[in-house]
């Protein structure tokens, strides 16, 4: 007779995530975050009570925050490890809906366990039960499915069997890593189940290694043989696939230059000689000549975004050819490459192999150089001083010039994101961008996220005053539980990013500056108090100098550190950069939308696809 042991439903699903473990032999979950309502507090909520320190309970601010500081930190572990993260029904869940799709984008395992209603349907409508007058099996929790790798609705204790399964094997397939929703019913997680006593024996998860076909490797290696100008774009799957020494030994080899996404940033260090910064909409100058003249394209774990193209037109010679090695089908045949489907490390090592000796020397070592001393004059202090407000540039020269080999930055929406990509130079594994959904108020939760994944790291979250308004509630948290990181906050008075593309696109100065808001009076927000409020260290600098310091200083602490400046608004980074496609009115509009017009179709006559 088979053993069995009687338990909730919710506390099966707590001590089976309790032994699910890595190949490290760490937990795979390593904690649940939590936000209790009617929905979870009762079933999850003494659940989680019983588990203890089993599968520890991090108590958040916000559902959408708390998200985000899971999937920063599953980021942060290269997808080695994850979290969960509860709520209660209805707007609790919902604020999760985003954090979702962030993960979704960016290919980032969450398991996200959102109450529902009930299964017996016998107290309906409970609070905040979306009804649909034509389906009645559909909660607000349905809106998670399009941004669900898997999605499950738990109506019975028994389906925790098969649903919990599936979930940590999508969560760490690597073709397939990404959320995980499972809603359960708020009366299913308070019903008992006799489950079988093995169903909780520790179970250690792999990340796979798919092996390539031979015969692609064959393909790929044959049009490198036959390239003359070859380029490598390496991202966030170099990453993931821990592929790192596998590029650096490959193109140093076969002396093939590489450029790097968002998510790839940092995977070797910017001082490798053949690493020539990012290329595209935010890519440098060196980068973005290397990709205007390569005849062969191979890019290796990247979805080829269109920061990274410039919206697909600036791979701009007539042969050129697209090679797309990816652990997913879907996105190794993007825009007609030719596929190598495969992990990346090991991709790299057979083509290798493949071949041989073979080395290029197409490219020029001096333009990287050159481009070096355009980052250093953008990012410089400014001579002579007076009340010049620095540019978002100089920020960065002045965090670049206290960072260390051990230091992380990071961000996620506005001017930084750019900024950081085209001038920041990352010691390898210093740089960590959410970049797929660009979501403002990542950021602070982030830091936290990256924290808890990386102690020893030194990690600097750079936000503009717009995404600090939008969700700064997580500072909080790290003050309670003593997570320290530092904030760069700019202060530039509205949303400067937007500010500018709106002027670049032809349109008036509109609704993005608060000068240019329809407001009675202009906000004049005290940061510092704000940040103290919540109990973090906060002061506001007058100049770069001070901001240096103040950088330095914050290491001795336990808590986090913000650190105002006020910026200015008007410039652009100041160097690098190349065409993004956000179309503009055909019609309509004054003499310089028109222009404005004007640019943009002579931009957009240069996208192409490849064949």
């Amino acid at each position: 007779m088979t053993e069995t042991i009687r338990l909730t439903a919710a506390q099966a699903m707590m001590r089976w995530l309790s032994v699910q473990m890595t190949e490290d032999g760490e937990r795979f979950i390593e904690g649940v975050w939590a936000i209790f309502g009617h929905g979870n507090v009762a079933g999850i909520g003494e659940a989680l009570h019983g588990i203890g320190d089993a599968l520890p309970t991090w108590r958040g601010q916000n559902e959408q925050t708390m998200a985000h500081a899971a999937i920063a930190y599953a980021k942060a572990k290269q997808r080695r490890r994850a979290m969960a993260v509860t709520s209660s029904i209805g707007p609790g869940a919902l604020n999760m809906v985003t954090a979702a799709a962030l993960a979704h984008v960016n290919r980032l395992p969450i398991l996200l366990i959102p109450g529902d209603v009930f299964a017996n349907r016998r107290p309906d409508p409970v609070l905040q039960q979306v009804e649909d007058f034509d389906d009645g099996t559909v909660s607000a929790n349905d809106c998670f499915r399009p941004v669900s790798r898997y999605y499950d609705r738990i109506t019975r204790p028994e389906h925790l069997l098969t649903a919990l399964p599936r979930a940590i094997s999508v969560m760490t397939d690597p073709q397939n890593a990404g959320p995980v929703v499972l809603a359960f019913c708020q009366d299913v997680q308070a019903e008992m189940f006799d489950y079988p006593a093995d169903f909780f024996e520790p179970r250690t998860w792999r990340i796979r290694r798919p092996e390539p076909d031979m015969r692609e490797v064959a393909d790929v290696a044959a049009l490198i043989a036959q390239a003359s100008r070859p380029v490598i774009v390496s991202g966030g799957g170099v990453l993931y696939s821990q592929a790192e020494d596998a590029l650096a030994n490959f193109v140093e080899r076969h002396n093939i230059p590489f450029v790097e996404t968002q998510s790839g940033k940092g995977g070797l260090a910017a001082d490798h000689s053949l690493n020539f910064g990012s290329p595209g909409v935010t890519g440098s100058d060196c980068a973005n000549e290397i990709c205007r003249a390569a005849d062969l394209v191979i890019g290796v774990g990247t979805r080829f975004q269109d920061f990274t193209t410039g919206s697909w037109s600036l791979f701009q010679n007539a042969g050129r050819r697209l090679v797309s090695v990816n652990l997913h089908p879907y996105d190794a045949s993007k825009h007609l490459a030719v596929p190598l489907v495969s992990d990346a490390r090991v991709a790299l090592e057979k083509l290798s192999d493949a071949l041989g000796d073979l080395r290029f020397d197409a490219h020029d070592p001096a333009a990287k150089e050159a481009w070096l001393s355009e980052v250093k004059r953008v990012t410089d202090a400014p001579l002579g001083g007076g009340n010049q407000l620095p540019t978002d540039a100089q920020v960065i020269g002045a965090v670049q010039r206290t960072a260390g080999e051990n230091t992380v930055v990071m961000c996620a929406a506005g001017t930084m994101p750019g900024a950081l990509q085209v001038l920041w130079q990352s010691a390898r594994g210093g740089y960590h961008m959410e970049y797929g959904f660009s979501c403002m108020g990542y950021e602070l939760a982030g830091a936290m996220g990256i924290k808890i994944a990386c102690p020893q790291k030194e990690v600097v979250c750079f936000v503009g005053d717009g995404s600090y308004m939008m969700a700064n509630s997580e500072l909080a948290t790290a003050v309670m539980r003593r997570i320290p990181f530092t904030v760069v906050l700019t202060d530039n008075r509205g949303y400067g990013c937007i500010n500018r593309l709106q002027i670049e696109c032809g349109g008036a100065e509109f609704n993005n500056m608060y000068k240019d808001s329809n407001v009675e009076t202009q906000p004049e927000i005290n940061f510092v108090s704000h940040a103290r409020s919540m109990g973090a260290h906060a002061v506001k600098v007058a100049d770069l100098a001070a901001l240096e310091a103040e950088i330095a200083a914050a290491r001795g602490r336990d808590v986090p550190t913000v650190v105002l400046i006020d910026t200015d608004a008007v410039p652009g980074t100041g160097a690098g950069g190349h065409w993004w496609d956000v179309a503009v009115p055909q019609t309509g509009g004054p003499e310089r939308l028109e222009e404005a017009r004007r640019r943009y179709d002579a931009s957009a006559a240069l996208q192409r696809t490849f064949n």
